[in-house]
């Protein structure tokens, strides 16, 4: 791959993995549109240590407390940790919520490679992003706590968004606001489900990736590929943090609808 490609790749990668316009669909609209191959393994990994980067950087404090919670109360006492300490009760329902991924993952891996590259499903998928997303336009504020049956719809959303065309953050928050939660936890426990997620699809390509007898890209290409996918991704968490807060969160519901059309009209 060329340079420039690489650096485009890592952009579209970086900006829409977090924006909830959907990051699988956009490189499957770009390999049609095109003709640049999206499917490389190498830059696969690439982007993905760039945006699990960004979230991490971001999320650092949260995650730290997560972490050190979580220790503590599994080697004390979890029963009473569970009930006192917010952050290991968090750290228990990003696990609930990375189920269904891992279980949809596993079982059905390869039908779901098998239509990752359908042009006019990406189409479809997108206009139901689009309808999720100019739902939550009507939703009633409310500061309703997490707990475990939310953590695991949330996940359920996340599972189905593994189908190319669905936004993962963009299924997560509109979960998340469905279940009258409140807006800045709905967003925040998305980008925290987001670690396992992208942490798990980066184990699985470096194991791929074992196989390969030498790299396909330069060193310069990946090294611009890792900064412009995390850079973008970090602004893109920044700016949707504050988006959501202002409660705009359907203003993506536009863009989504219309590239699904356009792509069933003109590349389906």
């Amino acid at each position: 791959m060329q340079v420039w490609e690489v650096i485009v790749l890592g952009i579209v990668q970086g900006l829409t993995e977090f924006l909830p316009i959907s990051s699988s669909g956009h490189l499957v609209i770009i390999q049609n549109l095109f003709a640049m191959k999206t499917d490389n393994l190498v830059l696969e990994v690439v982007v993905h240590c760039g945006t699990l980067l960004s979230v991490l950087v971001v999320f650092w404090n949260d995650i730290q407390r997560l972490v050190v919670a979580f220790c503590k109360g599994v080697v004390s006492h979890p029963r009473r940790a569970y009930h006192s300490d917010a952050y290991f009760r968090m750290t228990l329902y990003l696990i609930i919520g990375t189920i269904p991924a891992v279980v949809v993952g596993l079982l059905w891996k390869d039908q779901i490679e098998s239509i990752f590259h359908s042009v006019k499903l990406v189409g479809i998928t997108l206009i139901i992003t689009g309808l999720f997303l100019a739902l939550t336009h009507f939703i009633r504020l409310s500061n309703r706590a997490l707990n475990w049956w939310q953590s695991l719809t949330i996940g359920i959303a996340q599972a189905i968004a593994i189908l190319p065309g669905i936004s993962r953050s963009g299924a997560t928050i509109s979960a998340g606001l469905f279940l009258r939660l409140d807006r800045q936890e709905a967003t925040r426990f998305s980008f925290l489900l987001s670690v396992p997620a992208i942490l798990g699809a980066l184990v699985l390509n470096l194991r791929d990736l074992m196989t390969q007898t030498a790299l396909d890209m330069s060193w310069l290409s990946i090294i611009l590929g890792f900064i412009s996918a995390f850079g973008v991704g970090y602004l893109a968490i920044r700016f949707l943090l504050r988006v959501v807060a202002s409660g705009r969160f359907a203003y993506f519901a536009p863009y989504c609808l219309a590239l699904g059309f356009l792509v069933l009209l003109f590349l389906a």
